[in-house]
């Protein structure tokens, strides 16, 4: 690790910081420490281009191919590092000096690439061999368009095995708002068919950007169509609903026109949600 890096904080989750080219730590103001992150898409290549993403230079595409013998060895030498070193208290504020989670994150969607079961079997064999397997999570924090294919369901079944979640994202509840949120032609069928896939293969909690775009936030047509989508996907076999705002800038061509959603706002939203029987979490 970079020894001269600066602190982690929740406005940061820059993908160098460790000097490596999968693996990278970020102060996680959700999973509520320090997040392991890796990053099977460095080439900044994803399916969806969300307006909010912070992700610089994206491009449409997906993960490039994966060298895992490096992957391995830089999740192990990250986390010696850690439990070694000084890392904790020389980068992370008081009160957040604990490793959460691992998070196949990163610049594009982790599933699109082809190794990437071989990469959750890598981060389950690195927490048993640093005993920590029963203290850390292992996240996927994914767009959930790929659930369809077969090796995706294979590493999203070896996720639920080694007790892991899926943070599936969902910012709409019609094919219109796919498009216009997430530069995605996705149908709500198809989305609730792989959050039920999802959900049947390991834990999933829902995850879902809440911001303004130009001035204006969901609509009461937009909130009922979100609703009526998560209801249909069976809210009962759902972990719960992540809602989060804008803690760092877009990159993308519509930063100007999208702000933040007051707290207040954000809250009533999260009450609507839980009437509906489902466990909300609010990161304004």
């Amino acid at each position: 690790m970079n020894g001269t890096a600066k602190r982690l904080a929740v406005a940061d989750h820059s993908r160098d910081s460790a000097g490596m080219t999968y693996v990278y730590p970020v102060l996680s103001r959700r999973a509520g420490g320090v997040s392991i992150g890796i990053n099977l898409n460095p080439n900044n290549a994803c399916n969806w281009r969300c307006i909010y993403c912070q992700v610089p230079g994206l491009r449409r595409g997906s993960a490039p191919r994966i060298d895992l013998a490096l992957l391995e060895q830089e999740l192990n030498s990250f986390i010696e590092g850690v439990q070694q070193g000084d890392f904790m208290a020389s980068r992370v504020p008081e009160g957040a000096r604990r490793i959460v989670d691992i998070a196949f994150s990163g610049n594009g969607e982790p599933t699109s690439a082809a190794a990437f079961p071989q990469a959750v079997e890598i981060a389950g064999k690195a927490l048993r061999a640093h005993e920590l397997d029963a203290k850390v999570k292992i996240r996927l924090i994914t767009n959930g368009s790929m659930f369809g294919r077969s090796r995706v369901q294979e590493g999203v079944r070896r996720l639920g095995e080694l007790n892991g979640e899926v943070w599936f994202k969902v910012d709409a509840g019609t094919r219109e708002g796919f498009q216009r949120i997430n530069g995605a032609d996705q149908t709500p069928e198809a989305v609730i068919r792989n959050l039920r896939r999802s959900a049947a293969l390991c834990a999933t909690w829902v995850q879902t950007c809440l911001f303004a775009l130009d001035g204006l936030g969901p609509s009461a047509e937009d909130l009922a169509a979100y609703l009526s989508l998560l209801r249909r996907a069976n809210i009962g076999t759902l972990a719960g609903v992540h809602l989060y705002g804008l803690a760092r800038p877009s990159m993308q061509a519509e930063a100007k026109r999208i702000s933040s959603l007051p707290p207040e706002r954000m809250k009533e939203i999260a009450v609507l949600i839980g009437s509906t029987g489902l466990t909300v979490q609010v990161s304004p």
